[in-house]
């Protein structure tokens, strides 16, 4: 069963989300995302690891469809993506700032691999998930 770390996924699909003009850097988000946990007085795993997840997260949510390259006219410079409708559900699935993102995240933990577009595409479209 694979497991995902849903707060750094939920921070790189809301940078991705915002960033028109400027080029995606995972790295840098998984720095920034360990940091505010341990504001938050969470123990942070290894950083180096937490960076490479951010790089494997990165590869997968782009070969599985939750994002792609964003076009030119909106502020693409090929170094960038934009949210598909497949991401932007993941994204209001686990977004920490809607009432009630525990329940949606437990059910796609229940899953084999979540983010496997088949197994997703099926749990997202039930009306009880969220």
């Amino acid at each position: 069963m694979t497991t995902y770390n849903w707060d750094l996924i939920e921070r790189l699909l809301h940078e991705v989300q915002n960033g028109a003009g400027h080029s995606f850097t995972p790295r840098p988000y998984a720095e920034q995302y360990a940091a505010a946990k341990a504001a938050e007085g969470e123990e942070i795993e290894n950083l180096d690891h937490l960076k490479a997840v951010a790089g494997e997260y990165e590869k997968l949510l782009l070969e599985r469809g939750y994002i792609e390259p964003r076009p030119e006219e909106e502020g693409g410079n090929g170094e960038n993506f934009v949210l598909t409708p497949r991401g932007s559900r993941l994204l209001s699935l686990i977004d920490s700032s809607i009432p009630g993102n525990d329940h949606p995240r437990e059910v796609l933990d229940e899953q084999e691999d979540a983010l496997d577009e088949f197994t997703f595409d099926e749990v997202a479209s039930k009306a009880q998930i969220a």
